[in-house]
């Protein structure tokens, strides 16, 4: 019923910068939260950065200042704007989504995660 798709991810040195994107598609009716997660090999997924609908953000504590969450609601899209990158923030990244469905149904929805990899 809803598909996420994340590009954006690669390899990138120290210090520089990479711009993800997430676009959703489907039965939507609309998007409250959106939502950037990471998962590193051998560590739990966290949250990187989050946004609602009416643009309030949060930041987990070790991507503050260097990341930026945005969205267009028109597009269904979020964005993640990742500056000043470090080899720790090497992982998949995965966009994820609080969906209200055509159907009045509430509906959480993940996209496939997309690799980034940065080298020292």
């Amino acid at each position: 019923q809803v598909q996420l798709v994340e590009s954006g991810g690669g390899l990138v040195q120290a210090g520089g910068s990479l711009r993800l994107s997430c676009a959703a598609s489907g039965s939507i009716f609309s998007i409250n939260l959106m939502a950037w997660y990471r998962q590193a090999p051998g560590k739990q997924r966290e949250l990187v950065a989050a946004i609602t609908r009416g643009g309030s953000t949060r930041y987990a504590d070790s991507v503050k200042g260097r990341f930026t969450i945005s969205r267009d609601n028109a597009k269904n899209a979020v964005y993640l704007q990742m500056n000043s990158l470090k080899p720790e923030d090497t992982a998949v990244y995965y966009c994820n989504a609080v969906i209200t469905l055509v159907t009045s149904t509430p509906l959480g929805s993940w996209g496939q995660g997309t690799q980034v990899t940065v080298s020292s």
